[in-house]
């Protein structure tokens, strides 16, 4: 059984302590040779901490800890290898970043601690402002070691995300600090043998990226495509110990383990390429407890995305369908912007799923079901801390017996109850029907149905048909209206023509939605 590194993001931890470590030391050297300023965008908990450790301690001249690995023999090429440069770490993943020196004091911190390890004077370093000091302590590490300086920079926008729905000032005066303090490396250019850059999301307003005009993102390129995550291949040729315990464990085939832990985990697609990845956190996780759990979403919330949601009255299904951007939209986020899809792409929850090569445009949607259901369990009441139960206290089995059993009123019931205790964002009843939609679609797949929502019919398109094994069940909702309104819209436009000759049941549910009552008032069930 491998020794799996989770939670770890110390590449000379990994190493020292024998912990498994995926091969990908190739890019390292292709980014050396290819260029010298980065940017990444990858989702949470995806690798990036361990691949800028990485590089730090390659730049350090690390040589035992890269041996059998493959730079190990590139590296070997050089007249001189693995020389040791200064190394400038900038990780902002942690930090009080809602006061005012909470950025500030981070960003000193690693310039203080550079100071001590090379033995510089700081009487000697001019300047009161940080940006000043900045730039001449990258000057003085390079005269003090006669080699240029390597600059790390982890999680660049946490100070901005941290913020950017709680306390926008706050946010704005981060955004700020980075300006004045990291446009210094445009002017350093001489003194600067490496920079690297990652983040969740690329603002596009955030100067870090107009200053340096010689900084490339490498984000949505094929050939670094997989420079996080873990690709099939990757996963058969370092997990296969750990896959048969798994297949054990849970009663499965190796084939159908395999199978399991792609549905659930992998599908991450960030170029157009055909190879795709696995979520890391998630495959180390589910390996070592030999369990398919939903571990990377459950560490973080999707407040932020949901409120983003709630702006834009998208429809969740469109993500299930697939919608579509072009590159310069995906590579991009504009903090006022409603278009979902940049954010939702950069934040992991959805990913690239086709590409048209005429028109230059993505199709995303969803990677593996662990995002899909995560996400839309999110949207429902119970999937909340705050929720309290109804009196018809809402049991997904009792639901589905319902359908089943033909037996819609107490479904519809329950559903109501269930409806009423929505803890709305910021306390707010959606506005519209969309809004409603979502939180039912949503309900509907989590219960496991086969759900379509919207369908298009010759004369219209159905709210939603909901199908099982014996039954057809058509709803159709109205807002502030009445449920006959609904019912006569689903006989009006044909809805159940299509099923005539099934040898199903149909069953036409019109309902209304009261904003008054922040549920359902009324339904007729035909």
């Amino acid at each position: 059984m491998s020794k799996l590194p989770i939670g770890i993001q110390s590449f000379e931890d990994i190493r020292k302590n024998n912990y498994l470590y995926v091969d990908k030391t190739k890019y390292i050297w292709d980014l050396i040779e290819t260029g010298k300023v980065y940017f990444l965008s990858r989702p949470r908990r995806f690798g990036k901490s361990l691949f800028l450790s990485t590089l730090e301690a390659y730049f350090r001249g690390g040589k035992e800890l890269f041996r059998g690995l493959d730079i190990e023999k590139l590296e070997g090429t050089r007249e001189k290898p693995w020389v040791s440069y200064p190394v400038l770490h900038f990780s902002l993943s942690g930090g009080a970043y809602d006061t005012e020196q909470g950025l500030i004091d981070q960003l000193n911190n690693v310039l203080i601690n550079a100071m001590k390890e090379y033995s510089i004077d700081s009487s000697a370093i001019n300047g009161e402002t940080l940006p000043v000091r900045f730039f001449n302590i990258l000057c003085a590490l390079h005269d003090a070691t006669g080699r240029q300086v390597v600059v790390l920079l982890d999680e660049y926008d946490k100070p901005l995300l941290t913020n950017i729905v709680s306390c926008p000032d706050m946010e704005e005066k981060n955004r700020t600090i980075f300006k004045s303090f990291f446009s210094v490396l445009k002017d350093a250019d001489a003194h600067l043998k490496f920079v690297f850059v990652t983040g969740i999301t690329k603002f596009s307003k955030v100067s870090i990226f107009s200053d340096l005009n010689q900084l490339k993102d490498i984000s949505l390129l094929p050939k670094y495509g997989a420079i996080c995550g873990i690709t099939e291949q990757e996963v058969r040729d370092n997990f296969q110990e750990d896959i048969d315990a798994l297949a054990k464990s849970q009663g499965l085939s190796q084939k159908a383990a395999l199978e399991e832990l792609a549905r659930m985990y992998d599908g991450y697609h960030f170029s157009r390429s055909e190879v795709g990845v696995y979520n890391p956190f998630s495959l180390l996780n589910a390996l070592s407890d030999e369990y398919l759990g939903r571990y990377w979403f459950e560490t973080g919330t999707p407040t932020f995305l949901y409120k983003k949601l709630v702006e834009s009255k998208r429809s969740v299904q469109e993500f299930s369908d697939g919608v579509t951007a072009t590159e310069s939209r995906l590579g991009n986020y504009l903090v006022d912007d409603y278009d979902l899809v940049p954010l939702y792409y950069q934040a992991g929850y959805l990913t690239i799923t086709g590409y048209d090569s005429k028109f230059k445009t993505y199709t995303l949607s969803y990677p593996n079901d662990e995002v899909k259901y995560g996400y839309l369990e999110s949207l429902i009441p119970i999937a909340n801390a705050s929720y309290q139960a109804p009196d018809a206290t809402f049991s997904a089995d009792k639901m589905i017996g319902y359908l089943r059993d033909n037996n819609p009123e107490p479904f519809m019931q329950m559903l109501q109850a269930l409806l009423a205790s929505v803890p709305y964002y910021e306390g707010k009843a959606p506005v519209n029907e969309q809004q409603w939609r979502n939180i039912l679609y949503a309900i509907f797949v989590v219960l496991g149905q086969y759900v379509r929502s919207e369908v298009h019919s010759s004369r219209g398109r159905s709210d939603c048909i909901l199908e099982n094994d014996r039954y057809v069940y058509i709803f159709e909702f109205k807002q502030d209206k009445t449920a006959e309104e609904a019912i006569e819209q689903i006989d009006a436009n044909g809805y159940a023509v299509p099923y005539a000759a099934s040898q199903k049941k149909v069953v036409k549910i019109g309902a209304n939605f009261s904003t008054k009552m922040q549920t359902l008032d009324k339904w007729i069930i035909v």
